[in-house]
């Protein structure tokens, strides 16, 4: 281990490999509620090269290696659940182009969602990404190898639908380009006319190589963003509600809440997007067409927004979660999501406060549509603090129950932690299994990469 120490330092430079106790003790853990586990070292690349040299390392001693981008992960995914090597990305932050005509941007694998924003307002106002609700440091290439979500979903796709190529370094150390890139100096196509090869990276949690470039989707940046709010008090009427409103095709963003102290009120936010105020009336007389039926029922209504709670809504990323969970003070939430089909809204909305109940914890579920209604992403919040430990033992126990009910009802647990991975795997056909296991096999044979995720038995 001494000389796997001197060779990273020899690869990196001394100032940015560590085995210091602090610095592995804060590498170890992360926000949500998994146990720790510290790595043996932590290291910094620059360089594609020096991410290259370090995996050929790992190979050579056959010590376990898992990458980080913005160490914002709620569900264990990112501890190095075997020791070894910890990659942290950050130094890799740089957005190397944006084409404008063809609208996508080429990020290294350690560039925050905050840095790209940031970026495409000040040299390219006239485009954006999609930024998911999340922290601005964490990374575009984090969030799209999770299958994560942003403000386009409901339009288009999951945030990892949006790549449109990859360079990776594949577990044994070669450096892979996949998509158009591979064969033109341009990235606007993730797989056609070409075989679709994002699919042995893109969910794999790092466990088949790791991501130093990727392109991504841009699209056009509207003058305005405005938000309306529905309520209903009828959970089942929610899915339709979701389908009249993606039919409109006018609305950016749907999400539905349901605040803690209203728990038969679903919050419904409707988000849409204007280059004029002539353009807004015209989609906001859409919306209210389309759910004008609700409203003469009495079975819903529209509901004004005070401008400073507007304001706090249309702002991205929202900044919801940091503040109901006063982590400030210690304390701190985790979601146990999912994906699913809409119309399991009714059930799931009802499963989670009957937990939330069962349990005695804080509890928040919201829903958010994707691809116009094709399924919906689902997060059930619970809130907790870090110094009850018997507090925390709830979560964990609540958490483990809703992925099992998401299961029983045909949803597929999002961003599942190692439990839900077993829970996932042991319902998943055993023909798919045995292809992961392969694919694994065949790309990682001395499995160093994040093992202890998807460790198929």
């Amino acid at each position: 281990m001494v000389d796997v120490l001197k060779e990273l330092i020899g690869i990196v430079g001394e100032r940015y490999v560590s085995n210091h106790k602090e610095e592995l003790y804060f590498y170890g853990r992360e926000p949500g509620v998994c146990p720790p586990h510290e790595p043996d070292y932590v290291v910094m690349p620059e360089t594609t090269e020096q991410v290259q040299e370090i995996v050929r390392l790992a190979n050579m001693y056959k010590v376990p290696i898992t990458a980080v981008g913005g160490g914002l992960d709620l569900n264990g995914l990112i501890i190095p659940h075997r020791g070894g090597i910890l990659l942290d990305m950050k130094r890799m932050g740089k957005i190397l182009e944006v084409n404008e005509k063809a609208k996508y941007v080429i990020v290294e694998g350690g560039t925050t969602h905050g840095t790209l924003q940031s970026y495409l307002r000040k040299h390219h106002p006239q485009l954006r990404h999609s930024m998911p609700d999340s922290p601005p440091i964490a990374t575009v290439v984090a969030n799209a190898m999770i299958h994560g979500q942003g403000v386009l979903t409901q339009q288009y796709g999951f945030n990892s639908d949006m790549v449109t190529g990859l360079e990776v370094v594949l577990p044994t150390g070669e450096l892979c380009k996949i998509g158009s890139c591979s064969v033109s100096p341009y990235w606007f196509s993730k797989g056609p006319p070409l075989p679709d090869l994002t699919g042995l990276f893109l969910g794999w949690f790092g466990t088949t190589g790791i991501i130093t470039k990727m392109g991504l989707r841009l699209y056009p940046c509207k003058k305005i963003r405005d938000v309306l709010a529905f309520v209903t008090d009828r959970a089942e009427l929610v899915p339709d509600i979701f389908l009249k409103l993606s039919h409109t095709e006018v609305v950016e963003d749907i999400l539905v809440g349901v605040p803690p102290r209203l728990k038969t009120i679903h919050n419904i936010q409707i988000f849409l997007t204007a280059d004029s105020y002539e353009e807004l009336d015209f989609k906001t007389h859409m919306v209210w067409n389309a759910l004008r039926e609700y409203c003469d029922n009495k079975d819903g209504g529209f509901m004004p927004i005070p401008m400073p709670g507007k304001e706090a809504l249309v702002e991205m990323p929202l900044r919801f979660g940091v503040s109901i969970a006063d982590v400030r003070r210690g304390g701190g939430f985790v979601y146990g999501g999912a994906i699913a089909p809409i119309e399991k809204y009714p059930v799931l909305a009802t499963k989670v406060g009957e937990l939330g109940v069962k349990y005695n914890l804080f509890y928040d579920f919201a829903a958010r549509p994707i691809s116009g209604g094709l399924c919906m992403m689902v997060p059930a919040l619970f809130l907790f603090n870090r110094a009850d430990s018997d507090e925390i033992e709830r979560v964990s126990r609540a958490m483990h129950d809703i992925a099992a009910f998401y299961l029983e009802q045909g949803a597929v647990v999002w961003k599942p932690n190692l439990d839900e991975q077993e829970m996932t795997m042991a319902r998943m056909d055993p023909n798919t299994l045995n292809l992961m296991r392969m694919i694994r096999q065949s790309l990682d044979p001395n499995g160093i990469m994040n093992p202890g995720n998807w460790d198929i038995k």
